[in-house]
């Protein structure tokens, strides 16, 4: 019996016409996700990072050479308002990890680019990154990690399609 099993027996005594069900799961998908996230924040602060800044670092990444993108692409892919992109960029710019270039399709912006410190940094935290979510995923074996992965796949088209 887990902590969410307990305040749903407590709702059962105070409340016993609600159906908790949907308390339960939204309460396991709620802890689980704090699990993942404290998980995850150890490996970034081990490298001076944090979500956000790596955020930025594995987008800039994973879009491939040459490792830049305008900040309105950024900030479409990260899902956050221009106010929080140029926060973070200014900060990984401090640290010299980005830069900010003059944008050769539009003479009146500029590109955020990673920097070769940037570029070691993210490709050297990504792979620590994967190692933890491998880590915070061995209490399932790999028939339940496909079986999760296809029912939350599923849920999350529910709300994004």
């Amino acid at each position: 019996m887990d902590q969410i099993d307990q305040i749903i027996e407590q709702w059962k005594k105070e409340r016993p016409e609600l159906d908790t069900k949907p308390m339960a799961l939204i309460g396991r998908l709620q802890r689980i996700a704090q699990h993942l996230s404290l998980g995850m924040a150890k490996t970034f602060e081990e490298n001076g990072l944090n979500g956000a800044s790596f955020d930025v670092l594995a987008t800039l990444r994973r879009a491939g050479a040459p490792y830049s993108m305008p900040p309105t692409d950024l900030m479409q892919s990260m899902m956050i308002t221009s106010g929080t992109m140029t926060n973070r960029i200014d900060q990984l710019e401090k640290r010299q990890l980005v830069e900010r270039l003059p944008n050769p399709e539009d003479g009146r912006g500029f590109i955020i680019k990673l920097t070769t410190k940037g570029y070691a940094l993210i490709d050297s935290v990504v792979g620590q990154h994967v190692a933890t979510q491998a880590t915070l995923l061995a209490g399932l074996n790999e028939q339940q990690k496909q079986q999760l992965n296809q029912l939350l796949t599923d849920f999350l088209a529910s709300y994004e399609s």
